[in-house]
């Protein structure tokens, strides 16, 4: 099973965005900080799940267990709802992840969530449009 490990951040409420995701396919390390524009946290946080889903599919990554310490995703992910202003992007959300064979989401504590946390403020540093991929093998 592919474990993916996703966090949005902002530097100011609304400000500067990025996303990070970490992604441990079977020991190969991927490391994506992806920067945002200006957006809310609570968004960044949404589009950090949609790019990664858009990863995970790109990739035919079947079977994904996905890692966040956002209780609101988790939340609206376990019962596919979501306040009207974010209602949109998790309506993407789920339409992405219907292209997975199996996808499961759990809610983990900050300090389990470091290394997407990271590439998160990463990108926010970045200030720029594109994503920055690593990969380890």
């Amino acid at each position: 099973m592919i474990e993916v490990y996703i966090d949005g951040a902002s530097a100011g409420n609304p400000g500067p965005s990025g996303a990070g995701v970490f992604i441990n396919n079977n020991g190969v390390i991927e490391r994506h900080s992806i920067p945002l524009g200006v957006m809310e946290n609570h968004e960044a946080e949404y589009h950090a799940l949609i790019k990664a889903l858009e990863i995970c599919v790109a990739n035919k990554y079947d079977v994904v267990s996905f890692r966040t310490d956002s209780q609101a995703i988790n939340q609206a992910i376990e019962k596919e709802y979501a306040k009207k202003k974010y209602a949109i992007l998790l309506e993407r959300a789920l339409k992405l992840s219907a292209n997975l064979e199996l996808f499961f989401m759990k809610w983990i504590p900050s300090i389990e969530n470091k290394s997407a946390d990271e590439l998160a403020r990463r990108a926010i540093r970045l200030n720029q449009n594109e994503e920055v991929h690593e990969q380890d093998c």
